[in-house]
């Protein structure tokens, strides 16, 4: 019998996430520094919501783009906190979280033989999705020394004449990175300058601590050229309701809206209801957990530095990167003992592509007793086996 699985699924690995994970699943008294996930339940607000929702028998399909309140709320609310304006009925889809975004936009912008820039580490989905929609993925390193922020010369030597897009996630999963206005007017620049379309994974845009995140298509000239994911699963602890939202000009909307329409249908009807309050009501809630994340950023970056874990400072997200160079062990071979040895769960680094060799990610959405101990641990762990 002839293969049947398509040739592109052979670029494509399995998740370098989910194999410690699996390990973990199996054993007793792990702590998980590993899954990107709030460690807080969904405020209550916006899970009567939800309820509500159900128990009146609303579960119907809604609108393919979405319930129109929910766009009109998110259209509010990106011109509220970052001064750029779009259309809630031609200019906003409410998608499967960011990932289903990330995806339908590269399905409905990409051709065969297309090319596009991503600055690594990154998101493990990131190239995947490119793959997927017959393109091709071109890796840039980022590094330590330039705090993880793409560097503008090796953007542009990376340009050929089958690009087509940069895809930036900032605040940066794995690195914590937050790209300044400087660095984001420099991108734009060279997006203008070469006639280039801009994928802003900015999930975490409210996730960011004394400094500003820059919402991509609120540059100068990059509205219409920049297609805007955001979502509410992790400022507003919601990974399970699965609700995100797609931004873009109406004629890259219209496109993305009809692949959406086929693929899915609509969004969870519950979770965009709730997704709904959560908007309106839940300001403070999202304060409130920003305020606890930031607690524990700047423990266990102290912490890791005072161990000779040279960590670099995350501004955003909820994650460190810390280089684990001084141990003299590979960051695969560090995971697995730590988890074997100390039952800690991180993640390492080159998960997250080549560039992310010799550091590991570890999240701090976890609550704080728990990362304390864990600190103890891998402090117990890093003295066993330093070189």
């Amino acid at each position: 019998m002839r293969q049947f699985v398509a040739e592109r699924m052979a670029t494509v690995p399995p998740s370098g996430i989910r194999r410690f994970f699996d390990i973990a699943a199996t054993m007793k008294d792990v702590i998980s520094l590993g899954v990107g996930e709030p460690d807080f339940t969904t405020p209550d607000n916006i899970r009567q919501a939800g309820i509500k929702s159900i128990e009146q028998g609303m579960t119907r399909y809604t609108s393919n783009a979405g319930i129109l309140e929910l766009r009109e709320l998110v259209a509010q609310h990106l011109e509220r906190l970052y001064g750029v304006s779009y259309d809630p009925i031609k200019e906003i889809l409410i998608t499967v979280g960011v990932s289903e975004g990330l995806q339908v936009a590269c399905l409905a912008t990409l051709n065969p033989g297309d090319e596009v820039i991503i600055p690594e580490p990154c998101f493990v989905a990131y190239a995947p999705s490119v793959i997927f929609a017959g393109a091709t993925p071109v890796v840039v390193p980022t590094h330590l020394d330039q705090e993880f922020a793409p560097a503008i010369a090796d953007l542009e030597a990376a340009i050929t004449p089958r690009t087509r897009a940069i895809l930036l996630g900032y605040p940066n999963n794995p690195t914590g990175a937050v790209l300044t206005r400087e660095r984001s007017l420099e991108i734009a620049a060279l997006a203008e300058r070469h006639d280039l379309l801009i994928y802003s994974d900015e999930i975490y845009d409210r996730l960011v601590y004394g400094v500003e995140h820059i919402s991509f298509a609120s540059l100068p000239g990059m509205r219409d050229r920049t297609i805007t994911l955001g979502g509410f699963s992790k400022a507003y602890a919601m990974t399970g309701w699965r609700v995100g939202y797609l931004c873009a000009n109406q004629d890259i909307s219209a496109a993305c809206t009809r692949i959406h329409q086929y693929l899915i249908m609509s969004a969870p009807t519950a979770g965009q209801i709730a997704s709904i309050e959560a908007l309106k009501n839940s300001e403070e809630s999202v304060k409130a957990m920003v305020a606890e994340y930031n607690r524990r950023r700047k423990y266990l970056v102290s912490a890791f530095n005072e161990l000779g874990l040279n960590c670099f400072e995350p501004k955003g997200a909820f994650y460190a990167f810390p280089s684990i160079k001084s141990v003299g062990m590979h960051e695969e071979e560090f995971c697995e003992k730590l988890l074997v040895e100390e039952h800690v769960a991180v993640v390492p680094g080159s998960a997250f592509g080549a560039s992310g060799q010799g550091h590991i990610r570890v999240c701090y959405a976890t609550a704080f007793p728990q990362i304390e101990e864990a600190v103890t641990r891998i402090d117990r762990f890093v003295s066993k086996y330093r070189a």
